[in-house]
């Protein structure tokens, strides 16, 4: 029985624990584990009626899918805040580098602030979003 044991936790190996993936590799298991018996009470030795409710247990390609559905997706509101997150060290890191660059440069001309305008609108942008997302999650 412990050859089944292993054999079913490597068909759910790669699949998340959420209860529904639980539930299904305990009913495969409690399946197989009767399949065995019944072969064994019909006098099949052990190894041969775990190889054999192996074999018929067949692929679960499906069900890995289906069950791999199930994983849990971050919210709308989540992604939009981590995008504004995003957006704001892209900016200031995009913003630093042209400073620099002025600075550098061109010491006597401060030329920096006109693509510094241009890109503030990003996070501006991603703000507005982050909020419209949030009214429609709590609506």
């Amino acid at each position: 029985m412990i050859t089944i044991k292993k054999h079913v936790d490597q068909l759910f190996s790669d699949i998340p624990a959420t209860e529904e993936s639980l539930f299904m590799k305990e009913e495969i298991l409690r399946g197989l584990e009767d399949k065995v018996d019944i072969l064994i009470a019909k006098g099949k030795s052990e190894e041969d009626a775990v190889n054999k409710a192996i074999v018929e247990l067949g692929d679960l390609t499906d069900l890995r899918m289906e069950l791999a559905e199930y994983r849990v997706k971050p919210s709308k509101s989540y992604l939009a805040w981590t995008h504004f997150q995003f957006s704001l060290v892209g900016t200031a890191l995009i913003i630093g580098l042209l400073l620099f660059i002025n600075i550098y440069y061109t010491p006597t001309v401060l030329w920096v602030v006109f693509p510094a305008f241009a890109i503030v609108w990003w996070p501006l942008a991603m703000y507005f979003r982050c909020l419209r997302v949030q009214g429609e999650v709590m609506n």
